[in-house]
């Protein structure tokens, strides 16, 4: 299986609202050698508003939001293209840093509101995993296989700059999307190198079923987890096989072996319900979907506090878990119970269309699907009308910003002004919103125009003022668009 090792850069850390401003991937064959390079960078769409904060980061000034060669719905048009030529060639397992919870959560948001199928890294074969889990799991297991520095908290730091510039590599270009793919492919190349035989146990838990199906089937586990600043290993039981999942999550769970199973498996029902409140949780949750790093029981029982066990014991208790249908069956109970009261007490708000990805189900891919092709190999004109096709009105709506960014004269007036004035209600709203508004950007702008301790990657002062101004002017003329909308 090839591998495509990837990253992004936003307007946004919020990955509901994000916009992606630059693509950078690198396809690799199973050796880790080479094969392709692609990226793309786009301009802001004009009912974005960016925070100032990410465009400092990956140093998006007013130029590059403004004068690329490509509009944000053509980007993303390359990026799906770019993926599925790559995976013709045979499934692809997607790698980026950080990249499950972030990157690839704002890839699926942003296919879907270009009316593209969302799941093209984790479907048709293809999988997905996470560099930053491989290597917060090879630390777990050799904390120097790699230089590190100390961050703030006197940790070792996991950040791709750091590692990459104390092992050697050279990371003066970072928070750049091909840059920081470079990083990302030469520190996962280095712990492949120096953990050969560990590297195809950290990939395997790239696919979910391949995950479920250990959980499933092995008695005992050394189950990966980061905490406080720490990478730790967890010697863990699976629960019974027939009730080994969260009820409404469909996570895996399992109890860390250093519990005492033995008392816990006579708790009664409100007892044990106690039990799960307390801290250290004895329930571990393997979310099967995020590719967790599971390895053989012998790497955990080498630390503390399972090495200083008796192996007996840890065998009986794993026996217990494995064999005690009630005990897993009353945890899933009370698992169900506090999901169902937490979506209860939960804000009844109705989402917005773009917060709808996962709540509003997979129904329109098989009413509207049929059409996201026609719609984007169409005119514009032609891509307006193939809109009255549509039944789903979350994807009504998505083309005709879509349209109002791209081609916005081919709109009749009041549909023009419809949607004009529903972009100016958001971002020129003075409440407390999801998204980021005029006023959101001003108060971030201020914050770090006058502190000086966040310089980011600037060489100086005056090139940071300079930089704020020009993106601050960039926000001012938007602002006066939308104005008298």
């Amino acid at each position: 299986m090839n591998y495509v090792v990837w990253d992004c850069e936003t307007d946004s850390a919020q990955t509901d609202w994000a916009t992606m401003l630059e693509v950078g991937a690198i396809l690799l064959d199973n050796n880790f050698k080479e094969i392709e390079r692609f990226e793309a960078r786009c301009r802001l769409p004009k009912d974005r508003v960016p925070t100032a904060t990410a465009l400092c980061i990956n140093k998006s000034n007013v130029d590059l939001l403004t004068k690329g060669n490509f509009s944000h719905y053509q980007m993303i048009g390359m990026i799906e293209e770019k993926f599925m030529s790559w995976a013709q060639k045979g499934p692809l397992t997607f790698l980026g840093y950080s990249s499950i919870n972030f990157d690839d959560e704002v890839l699926r948001k942003e296919f879907f509101k270009s009316l593209r199928k969302p799941y093209l890294t984790n479907t048709s074969g293809n999988v997905r995993h996470d560099a930053l889990n491989i290597v917060r799991a090879a630390f777990a297991i050799d904390d120097e296989v790699l230089k590190t520095e100390l961050n703030d908290k006197g940790n070792k730091s996991m950040k791709l700059e750091s590692l990459s510039r104390l092992n050697g590599i050279d990371s003066a270009g970072a928070h750049n999307a091909l840059f920081d793919t470079v990083l990302t492919v030469k520190v996962l190349d280095l712990i492949k190198s120096k953990q050969p035989n560990l590297w195809p146990e950290y990939i395997k838990t790239s696919s979910k079923v391949v995950v479920e199906n250990i959980v499933q089937q092995e008695q005992i586990i050394t189950l990966n987890e980061y905490f406080y600043g720490k990478s730790k290993l967890y010697l863990c039981a699976p629960l019974h096989p027939k009730s080994f999942m969260h009820p409404v999550y469909k996570w895996a769970q399992a109890i860390d072996l250093r519990a005492p199973v033995e008392v816990i498996q006579d708790l009664s029902y409100e007892d044990l319900k106690k039990e799960m409140k307390k801290s250290p949780k004895f329930l571990r949750t393997i979310r099967s979907n995020k590719a967790p790093i599971i390895l053989d029981k012998s790497y955990a029982m080498k630390t503390e506090p399972y090495s200083k066990l008796d192996p007996n014991l840890i065998m009986k208790r794993a026996e217990i878990v494995k064999t005690n249908e009630k005990l897993s069956n009353d945890i899933c109970n009370i698992l169900r119970e506090a999901a169902e009261e937490k979506a209860e007490t939960s804000s009844q708000e109705d989402p917005e269309p773009e917060e709808t990805i996962y709540s509003g189900g997979l129904d329109y891919l098989k009413t509207d699907g049929y059409h996201f092709e026609k719609f984007h190999q169409a005119d514009w004109p032609e891509k307006l009308r193939i809109l009255d096709k549509f039944k789903d009105d979350r994807m009504v709506s998505f083309g005709q910003k879509l349209i109002f960014n791209e081609a916005p004269e081919i709109l009749p007036k009041e549909m023009h002004k419809k949607i004009k004035r529903k972009i100016a209600e958001r971002i020129l709203s003075t409440n407390k919103e999801k998204w980021t508004t005029i006023e959101d950007f001003h108060l971030d702008w201020v914050n770090l125009y006058e502190n000086d301790d966040k310089m980011f990657s600037f060489n100086n002062k005056d090139e940071k003022l300079k930089f704020l101004d020009g993106i601050k002017e960039y926000v001012d003329n938007l602002e006066q668009t939308y104005q008298d909308a």
